[in-house]
């Protein structure tokens, strides 16, 4: 017999969901958004005093601004008559006319459309290199001077850790100028362009007809505010050989458009050839860019098949790569970000003395394809990449076997993610056990996946000792109040156990409106006699916690990433809709 219902069990529930009202994903570009649209309230409302409301423009009419400053996500605010006004595409001192598209009443914001500049900011100097400037959503601010976006990305990683950290303003370093890329356009060895399937395409495959194109599709990227697919022919921040490689697929979909049977995302990769000098010329591919490096030659190309491999070359080091995996796609900057590591490690803080072991031991925990712990290597007595991927600790095996790096002191692991430092020795039998991985001797980096470390990965790097974290909430769980979730699970310690010693934002996607950050996070001395955080005796000695790389846009203070990859940054995913994180 059939369970009844209960009578109100559906009206119950309609009623609920009729009412409840979207809330705002922590994290996401709309949180970052409305921290700084409250701090303008804020500012306007103490600057101009309490000030009535007049009726908001009519939606899809155009309106007069004057931009007061840029937000986090890389749009201007301006404020008029108690409510701030969300224009994309513009600068501090701008007057513009925008078109009104979507109201915020609750939040006393509107989101619009940029239009045209009446006045220039002084600010704007300088003449965007896209023609699809303002309409595509993968850049911000190639209409601002690069010195004038690094120190905006520095405002962004403030703000980042002190909106969304949950420290107090003591625990929060001042944050050090941003560090640019040596390449602002031609730096991305990776673009995904799409293209969306034919109208009733969907329908048609349902019921086994054959999909006809009316037309070519749109190929490139989403517009802004949409989540239409634009017709991008060019796009400056992508490499040459990556440029070449879109023009390339553009062609070779139009003319087998009659074969797919539903839209697309393409994979455009960067991969490059070393070529030792030998005096010879060569006729090369026109598809085919040739770097001179000086004793040898790069012959760069670009991959279309996800199963194929890639390589790229970083400080002499050499990646190869499924095409479709994750690797950093703003190689230029990797040695700056790499060599940071090294002097913030082996700086004053590490300096050895006698109460404070070296750092001699790294732990790359996320590791990828083993990227920093190869490049790190050298700088170590032991190193070892671990990652919960499989394939991914493969290929890092590859790769250091690639660099000729002993297997003694450079490992990898594939562990499970609920008990990733399982397998590491912690401490040494004897100091002759140089395997031994004591916290007080080692570094720990980290270069999480887009959606960053969660709990109880923290609480595994806690009771390891030294622990590294990408996330704002997660520092905050580290150096924090003890306000955490984690201050009372399982007899965990978590107030104060680490203090950040630097902070900083790196510029790996220059003209758009992200910043990757590097936190060092030192511990804090116990002391003597005090126990350590496992209750087991004191603390030996301080250990580095390098909280690597996320994107410091978002509310998770990732300052990512996205570890970030952050493949949705010029590759059209619209800024609006999509959480700046890594």
């Amino acid at each position: 017999m059939a369970q009844k219902r209960p009578f109100n069990e559906g009206k119950r529930h309609f009623k609920k969901s009729k009412k409840q009202k979207p809330s705002v994903v922590e994290g996401s570009n709309e949180d970052v958004l409305l921290a700084d649209v409250r701090r303008l309230l804020k500012e306007t409302k103490l600057d101009d005093g309490q000030e009535e409301k007049t009726e908001l423009p009519a939606q899809h009419s155009e309106i007069e601004l004057n931009i007061h400053s840029l937000s986090s996500t890389g749009d201007g605010l301006a404020h008029r008559d108690g409510q701030v006004y969300v224009v994309p595409f513009t600068a501090p001192g701008d007057t513009v006319t925008a078109k009104v598209f979507k109201h915020v009443p609750e939040e006393s914001y509107t989101l619009t459309d940029f239009l045209s500049v009446k006045h220039p900011s002084p600010h704007r100097t300088e003449t965007p290199r896209c023609p699809y400037f303002t309409q595509c959503s993968g850049c911000q601010f190639q209409h601002l001077p690069y010195n004038y976006q690094l120190a905006h990305k520095k405002t962004i990683v403030e703000k980042a850790y002190a909106n969304f950290s949950n420290l107090s303003a003591s625990s929060i370093p001042a944050v050090g100028e941003t560090i640019g890329s040596p390449l602002q356009y031609g730096y991305r060895t990776k673009l995904t362009p799409h293209f969306d399937g034919p109208p009733g395409g969907r329908k048609d495959n349902r019921h086994g007809k054959k999909v006809t194109w009316p037309e070519v599709p749109a190929i490139g990227f989403m517009k802004k505010g949409t989540r239409k697919t634009m017709d991008i022919e060019e796009c400056p921040i992508g490499t040459e050989s990556v440029q070449r490689g879109l023009r390339r697929e553009r062609e070779r979909v139009k003319q087998d458009i009659d074969q797919y049977q539903r839209g697309a995302t393409l994979l455009l990769r960067e991969s490059t050839e070393r070529v030792n000098k030998d005096g010879k010329t060569k006729d090369e591919e026109d598809d085919v860019v040739v770097e001179d490096m000086g004793d040898h030659i790069h012959r760069k190309t670009c991959i279309t098949d996800n199963k194929a491999t890639s390589t790229e070359y970083v400080d002499n080091f050499r990646f190869d790569n499924p095409a479709g995996a994750f690797f950093q796609n703003n190689n230029s900057i990797l040695p700056l970000i790499t060599q940071y590591i090294r002097d913030n490690i082996l700086g004053p803080a590490s300096t050895p003395s006698a109460s404070k072991p070296q750092i001699k031991n790294l732990i790359d925990a996320y590791c990828g394809s083993g990227f920093f712990t190869i490049v790190l290597s050298a700088t170590f007595t032991h190193s070892i990449g671990i990652d919960i991927a499989a394939q991914s600790i493969a290929s890092a095996r590859h790769n250091a076997e690639l660099n000729s790096l002993p297997a003694n002191s450079t490992t990898f692991l594939a562990a499970d993610a609920n008990d990733l430092f399982a397998s590491i020795p912690h401490s040494s039998s004897s100091p002759d056990d140089a395997a031994s991985f004591a916290p007080e001797e080692t570094v720990v980096v980290i270069d999480p996946p887009r959606k960053g470390c969660d709990a109880g990965f923290i609480r595994q790097l806690l009771r390891f000792g030294p622990a590294r974290v990408v996330y704002a909430r997660d520092v905050g769980w580290l150096v924090g109040d003890g306000e955490s979730g984690l201050a009372d699970e399982e007899g965990l310690p978590v107030k104060g156990l680490y203090e950040i010693e630097s902070l900083r934002g790196f510029d790996f996607f220059p003209m758009t409106g992200h910043v990757e950050g590097v936190a060092v996070l030192r511990r804090k001395r116990k002391e003597s006699g005090e126990e350590g955080e496992d209750g087991k005796g004191p603390v030996a000695g301080e250990a580095e916690v390098v909280a690597w790389k996320g994107d410091a846009a978002t509310a998770d203070g990732q300052t990512s990433a996205s570890g970030s990859g952050l493949d949705a940054v010029a590759e059209g995913q619209d800024s609006t809709s999509t959480a700046a994180a890594t």
